[in-house]
Parts: C-alpha cells; structure tokens; sequence
C-alpha cells in the first residue's frame, strides 16, 4: 500500500465516528487519510498523539518508545488521550475517523463502525522498509505491546469479533481497500443495527 492518500471520486455525507485499527505496515494511515479526504471529515491517529507526547517531554520518538519499556505510565496516558477523543466525537453526531491499535477497543460503543485491516507479515515488512525498526524487532514489538495491554487492561488483540469490518490489505491496493470501506460505510444502516458486538468500557 503507497504511503499517499489514495484519490478516489466519492463522496459520503455520513455523520459516523469510525475507528481503524491493525498493526504496523498494515496501510492504516493510507485508509485513514482516504476516509477523512471522502466523508471531509477530521481524524487523528495515536502515532500522531504518540509524537505529541514525545514533543510535551522534550524526548525522541526512540527515547519514548524506550521508555514505554520501563513504565506503563506512557502506554496509559495515549490511551486516556484516545478514550478523550472517543468520548467526544461518540456523541458529536459528526463524521470522524480515530486510528490506532487500540481504537476499537477504546472507541468500543460508541464508535459505529469498527475496522480491523492486516496483511501477511512479509507484506508488512516490505512496506515498512523506510521505517528504522527491522522487521525482527517489529514483531517483538508487537507480541509485547499485545502483553501489556492484556495486563493493564485484560484485552487479547488478538480477538477481532468486536470489528465490524476486517480487510486483508495485502489482496487489495490502497484504493481497493478505501472503496470496501467506503461501500461498508454507505450501506451501514444506524437505524436498523441490531448486529454489533458489545464491548465493556474498561479504566485506563
């Protein structure tokens, strides 16, 4: 998937707060940028509140992820920025994308439509080529970010039944990808969902 927001003609006037969640090199910030640039609407990505965080503590964004080894106090306040941002646009009746790992999770109801995107490891690792961790240590990352959010929070990343949608972007471009999302959001009908998973607010 292309690191630039994919183009595409349509246009969606949806009042849905939608989140987008998957591991790294899984062309999450593409499908987010195309969303926002189709439904005009604002998003924020935890990468983006994660640079933030690092910015406010004079610190690089390596010397914060080192740090979020030692403590738990750095994962917690992302994620309390994130449930913040839930909390807002969950009521707001407005369009509005938030992306993370964790967004589904931390979104849970009150977000309208969940979307899980993931492609074979290979797939990822060649997309995330540019990116300074090696493919290795990307996958250490993961299986350790998966453990802390099981203990902090009791979650298992690995369960996907609360996403409404799960897309496998190594079958699909950026564009074949944003348009199954695009589809998924227009045909969603709010008045009449009776199928969504329920997920219990947890403390952060």
């Amino acid at each position: 998937m292309s690191g630039t927001s994919p183009a595409t003609e349509r246009e969606i006037d949806r009042n849905l707060f939608i989140t987008v969640s998957g591991p790294p090199g899984c062309g999450a910030t593409t499908l987010v940028e195309g969303l926002a640039e189709a439904l005009d609407c604002g998003y924020v990505s935890g990468g983006e509140l994660f640079r933030e965080i690092a910015a406010e503590r004079d610190m690089s964004l390596s010397q914060l992820i080192a740090k979020t080894g030692e403590s738990e106090e750095i994962d917690r306040a992302l994620d309390r920025r994130l449930r913040t941002i839930a909390e807002k646009w969950g009521t707001a009746n407005k369009a509005f994308v938030l992306e993370s790992r964790l967004a589904g999770w931390i979104a849970g109801n009150r977000a309208d439509i969940r979307i899980w995107l993931d492609a074979p490891d290979e797939v990822r690792a060649d997309r995330t080529l540019d990116r300074e961790e090696m493919t290795s240590e990307m996958q250490v990352r993961e299986v350790i970010e998966e453990k802390r959010y099981k203990s902090y929070y009791g979650i298992d990343l690995s369960d996907r039944s609360i996403y409404d949608l799960a897309i496998n972007t190594g079958r699909w471009d950026a564009q074949g990808t944003l348009e199954l999302a695009l589809t998924a959001i227009e045909q969603y009908d709010i008045e009449n969902d009776e199928g969504a998973f329920a997920t219990t607010d947890f403390e952060i």
